[in-house]
C-alpha cells in the first residue's frame, strides 16, 4: 500500500461518512438561515467546514468508483449515483465560488442568484441520496473502525481545516469580494441609502400599494385593552426629523438571499404598543401579521425591543419595503422582518402554523 493509501478511509467508512456529512451540511445550512446574532456564527462556520469535508469525501468516493460509471457500464442505479455526484459537486462548487466572491445573475435573484442556486442544489442532494440508498444501502455494522480509520479521519479533518483557513487567507490577501462578507455569508448592499436597498419578498408576497388613510393596525390576543389604531393614532404622519417622540434603531437587515444592509430605522417601539394594550401574565409571544397573511412571532421580551418602522434613514418607507409598517427585529434574519404589518397578536404559545404560512402567504389574497 502506498503512503497516501494508508490515509484513505475504507469504502464503507467513506460511504457512511458521506451520508453523515450530507446530514451535517444540510442541517447547518437550514438552521444557518435563521441565525442573525453573531453568537450563532459557529453554525455557519460548521456548515463551511462540513462542506469542505464533504468535498474531500466525494473525491475519495469518485476515485474508487470511476471505473464503474463509464458509459458502457451505466445502469439505472448508477445513473442515480452520477446524478447525486453532480448535484453534490454543483452545490459544493457554487458554495465555494460564493465564498471566494463570485456572483451569478439568475432570473429574479439578480447578482445573488449564485447563492440561490447553491441552496437549490443543496436541498436536492438529500432527496436524491435517499433514492440512491434504496439501491446502495449497507448496514453501519459493515464499517471497520480501527487505527487506520482513526488516521483516515484525522487526515480528512486536517485537510478540511487547512482548506477552510486557506480560503480565508486568500480572501484577506487578495481582498476578494468574499472578504467583505458578514459572518452569515451575506454581502453589503445599500447601507444608509434610504429606500435604495434590495427589494425581496418571500414566495408570493406582492400586495397592491396600501392606502395609508384606510390602513389600520389591530392589536389582539392576551391583552387587557385590545384596540385598532390608524395612522393618526400612532403618530405616523410626522415626516419631520424630530424623533424625540418615536423609537429609533440602528440595525442590520440580513437577507437569506445573500445581502445585508445597515440603516437607521424610526417608528413605533413595540414595547410602547404593548404597554398601551396591557399583556396579561400568561403572555409569552408576540405575533406580527402582514396584509399578505405572512406572520412571524418573537418572544415577548425580545419583541419589546423591536420596532415597527415607518422610516428608514429619514425617508418614509416605500411600499416595496413595507409601508406603512415594517418589523425591525435586530439579530434576526430578513425573512423574519415582517413587511406591511396590519396585526399584532399577543399569545401564550407560538402558532405552529407560522411555518406553513410563510410558504402560502400571498396566495391567500
Amino acid at each position: 500500500m502506498s503512503p497516501i493509501g494508508r490515509f484513505v478511509p475504507r469504502p464503507r467508512l467513506v460511504d457512511w461518512s458521506l451520508a453523515a456529512a450530507v446530514a451535517l451540511v444540510v442541517g447547518t445550512g437550514l438552521y444557518g438561515l435563521t441565525v442573525g446574532d453573531p453568537a450563532g456564527a459557529w453554525v455557519v462556520d460548521l456548515h463551511a467546514v462540513g462542506g469542505l469535508a464533504l468535498l474531500v469525501l466525494v473525491a475519495l468516493k469518485l476515485r474508487r468508483v470511476a471505473g464503474r460509471v463509464r458509459p458502457d457500464r451505466l445502469t439505472g442505479p448508477r445513473l442515480i449515483s452520477v446524478l447525486l455526484a453532480a448535484l453534490a459537486l454543483g452545490a459544493l462548487g457554487t458554495g465555494i465560488w460564493w465564498a471566494l466572491g463570485g456572483s451569478l445573475a439568475v432570473g429574479p435573484w439578480g447578482p445573488w442568484g449564485l447563492l440561490m442556486v447553491h441552496m437549490i442544489l443543496g436541498s436536492l442532494v438529500p432527496l436524491v441520496l435517499v433514492w440512491h440508498l434504496r439501491h446502495r444501502f449497507h448496514s453501519p455494522g459493515d464499517v471497520d473502525l480501527d487505527r487506520r480509520s482513526a488516521l483516515s479521519y484525522a487526515a480528512v479533518v486536517g485537510a478540511t481545516g487547512l482548506a477552510w483557513r486557506g480560503q480565508e487567507a486568500v480572501d484577506d490577501l487578495f481582498a476578494t469580494p468574499g472578504a467583505e462578507r458578514r459572518f452569515t455569508g451575506s454581502r453589503e448592499h445599500g447601507s444608509d441609502d434610504g429606500n435604495d436597498f434590495p427589494v425581496t419578498s418571500w414566495v408570493a408576497d406582492d400586495p397592491d400599494p396600501i392606502d395609508g388613510d384606510a390602513w389600520v393596525l389591530r392589536v389582539r390576543g392576551r391583552v387587557a385593552d385590545p384596540g385598532t389604531f390608524g395612522v393618526e393614532d400612532l403618530g405616523m404622519n410626522d415626516d419631520s426629523d424630530d424623533d424625540s417622540a418615536t423609537g429609533t434603531e440602528r440595525a442590520v437587515l440580513d437577507c437569506t438571499s445573500g445581502w445585508y444592509s445597515e440603516h437607521d430605522w424610526r417608528g413605533l417601539r413595540v414595547g410602547d404598543l404593548l404597554d398601551r394594550a396591557g399583556p396579561d401574565d400568561a403572555a409569552q409571544w408576540v405575533q406580527f401579521r402582514s396584509v399578505t397573511g405572512y406572520r412571524w412571532s418573537l418572544p415577548i421580551e425580545e419583541a419589546r425591543d423591536a420596532l415597527l418602522a415607518t422610516h428608514v434613514d429619514g425617508e418614509r418607507l416605500s411600499h416595496a419595503h413595507g409601508y406603512p409598517l415594517r418589523l425591525v427585529a435586530p439579530d434576526r434574519r430578513g425573512f423574519q422582518w415582517v413587511k406591511w404589518v396590519t396585526g399584532v397578536r399577543v399569545t401564550r404559545r407560538r402558532e405552529v402554523g407560522e411555518w406553513v404560512a410563510i410558504f402560502v402567504s400571498g396566495f391567500e389574497e
